[in-house]
């Protein structure tokens, strides 16, 4: 079913029914947790016109004097802050004053825009289990999965064959344990996890034992990682126990993107989001081939502020609030951001490759914005690159950005964009379609594998959920 969506992509008010939720320390924020109740998706579905977002430009970046300090604070890692108030105010915060250029009903909708994909039915199949995963990935040469657990180990899942149909099994033993290095305290934990390109280099990022940050590379030997061979690439002090971030990726590039949240507690006190010369509230993009200095990586030359005058060499793109999973679309290298609201916006960011690595300094935002409102008065800064879609805690508490669908199981979700809500368990696609327009649907909505944590891909581009559960699955069709 096609979801009610307003002419900046936001969902409109939905009946909203509490949902006791338990994981990472109550990630789902405060009072106002809510997930929309199983009748939700009706009433009409409406075509979105948009726009590209505006180019980036790195120049318009605002630099302040704040500095990462320290202190404490713990809620969950894939969620809004607990002393955070307010929220599920949807009809004042996810509705634009545009209206929509057309509406249709959910009987002809499929019809109007195109593809088939929202009247089909899908499932998740689960083919594994673990404990509490946070990361899926592939790795080059290999046919297996590689999934992280929170505590700190990183476990393979032997799969013979493709999609739904293949055998998957839960290999013995751990591909590398660092679980005394970790700590799981607030958002921490074994957050981030991908491979060098050519699948000899193992890159993870944690919380240590301190509530820092850590980003490091280990070699494989084999189906294992060699701990000896750690090499620590960068630690960065967090002055909060949430908004971690953590995610790593491999990049079109074959560079690292490392994703930061704005340092904790709530508003983001410390201005990272807008302060370029701080590393927290950004995606970093570094070269752990060649490293630069006293550092143990490189800074691409094509980093929007590689000459540190007017930011953080690192800095790829800034103003993210705590990006909980971003993904490279495989085909096109378009890059998916999706970013966790304050108390009242959760939002999908879509940035373009448009004949180049996509994002280069853009700022989203974040903390003059939540999603496409004002926040705290604020305003959008100059070269503002606002989001794809958003929506309002009458349906859903924290948003769980997932992949573009490039797999051979499904053809009618090829293109789709894939993601979830912590709260709200469904699978939802957005799909950009020829006429600038966005299409956003239901994919799944059994919540059997509960609260989705986080997603994954596998090397044939097959789509996999992780569920709070420690469930592994992967979507097929119905």
């Amino acid at each position: 079913m096609l979801h009610p969506v307003t002419s900046t992509g936001a969902r409109r008010p939905m009946i909203a029914a509490v949902l006791a939720v338990v994981l990472l320390v109550a990630a789902c924020g405060g009072a106002d947790d809510v997930a929309p109740s199983d009748d939700v998706r009706t009433g009409t579905s409406v075509r979105v016109t948009t726009t590209e977002p505006a180019a980036a430009d790195a120049g318009t970046g605002s630099t302040t004097a704040a500095d990462e300090a320290t202190s404490a604070e713990g809620t969950g890692s894939t969620g809004t802050d607990g002393d955070e108030s307010g929220g599920g105010d949807g009809d004042e915060t996810t509705t634009s004053s545009t209206t929509e250029a057309s509406t249709t009903t959910d009987d002809t909708a499929a019809a109007t825009a195109g593809p088939n994909w929202p009247e089909a039915r899908y499932r998740l199949v689960e083919v594994a289990s673990v404990e509490f995963p946070t990361v899926l990935t592939w790795r080059s040469g290999s046919d297996d999965l590689w999934v992280a657990e929170r505590e700190g180990r990183i476990r393979r899942i032997t799969r013979t064959g493709t999609g739904a149909d293949a055998d998957h099994a839960l290999a013995a033993g751990a591909v590398l344990d660092i679980a005394d290095l970790v700590t799981t305290e607030g958002e921490g934990g074994l957050l981030g996890l991908t491979f060098s390109t050519d699948g000899g280099l193992l890159y993870v990022s944690y919380t240590d034992n301190r509530g820092d940050s850590v980003l490091a590379e280990y070699r494989m030997s084999g189906d294992t990682a060699d701990p000896s061979s750690a090499r620590i690439l960068m630690q960065i002090e967090q002055p909060f126990s949430n908004h971690n971030g953590g995610q790593v990726e491999r990049g079109p590039d074959g560079l690292l993107y490392w994703a930061l949240g704005d340092g904790g507690s709530g508003g983001d006190p410390l201005d990272s989001g807008q302060d370029t010369s701080t590393l927290l509230g950004n995606i970093l993009r570094l070269d752990p081939f060649n490293p630069g200095g006293e550092q143990a990586y490189g800074v691409p030359a094509d980093n929007p502020f590689a000459d540190g005058e007017r930011g953080r060499p690192e800095i790829w793109l800034y103003g993210v609030r705590n990006p909980w999973r971003f993904s490279f679309d495989r085909t096109t290298d378009d890059l998916w951001i999706g970013d966790v609201g304050q108390n009242l916006v959760e939002e999908i960011t879509y940035l373009p490759a448009s004949g180049g690595l996509p994002g280069r300094g853009a700022n989203l935002g974040w903390r003059l914005m939540e999603g496409d409102q004002p926040f705290d008065g604020g305003s959008p800064p100059a070269g503002h690159v606002g989001p794809i879609y958003t929506y309002g805690r009458d349906a859903g508490c924290s948003v769980t950005g997932g992949y573009v669908y490039r797999g051979a199981a499904i053809p009618a979700l090829d293109g789709v964009y894939l993601f979830s809500d912590f709260c709200s368990g469904e699978i939802i696609g957005i799909d950009r379609l020829g006429d600038g327009s966005v299409l956003v649907g239901d994919v799944v909505t059994d919540r059997g594998v509960g609260s989705v944590v986080s997603f994954g891909e596998d090397a044939e581009g097959e789509v996999y959920v992780l569920g709070s559960g420690g469930s592994v699955s992967v979507l097929a069709p119905g």
